[in-house]
């Protein structure tokens, strides 16, 4: 059986715990708190208001790592709080290597999510080119051939076309042709 996570009780304890034991208690206090959205994320800090959130997902697989992050995140803390640039800069990476953190990166890797159910097929009106994508796209989005990059509206994309996705990848109608 797998051991279960920390509260969000018990995070700000070992929140308290791990300020004494490496930053003097220096970093003001923090909300921490579990975001059950993240995944491809390990954790993430934000200043204002003070929250540090971490990722359900991501420690329900390695609950072993959750400290680790957690001190990541301190790191950043404690260097706002110390009038500093909280960024990956040469004073974080010196902090990472004295609580013996060995990289800024979480190597967790992203977490399985649901497969979308559509696929959206785009058309553009002046070139007739189709794109398969995803997502939806957004509003002004304009063919990358016709406009030159930039969104123009009178090569707008339009949805085409929405395909309901069976199993996991194959949609019910035949692929696209790939475009000339």
């Amino acid at each position: 059986m797998a051991p279960s996570l920390p509260s969000e009780a018990d995070l700000q304890l070992l929140f308290a715990r791990l300020n004494l034991q490496h930053f003097h208690g220096e970093i003001p206090a923090y909300r921490i708190a579990y975001n059950s959205r993240f995944s491809t994320v390990a954790g993430r800090i934000i200043h204002k208001p003070p929250l540090i959130e971490l990722s359900l997902k991501h420690f329900k697989r390695y609950p072993e790592r959750l400290e680790e992050t957690l001190l990541h995140e301190m790191i950043h803390a404690w260097l706002d709080a110390k009038g500093m640039d909280s960024g990956h800069t040469p004073a974080f990476k010196k902090k990472m290597r004295e609580l013996g953190i060995g990289s800024i990166y979480h190597d967790m890797g992203r977490v399985e999510e649901r497969p979308s159910g559509r696929r959206y097929i785009l058309k553009c009106p002046h070139c007739a080119m189709e794109l398969l994508r995803r997502r939806r796209p957004p509003a002004r989005a304009s063919c990358g051939r016709c406009s030159r990059r930039k969104y123009d509206s009178r090569f707008q994309l339009r949805v085409y076309e929405v395909l309901r996705v069976r199993d996991l990848g194959q949609a019910d109608a035949p692929e696209l042709p790939a475009p000339l």
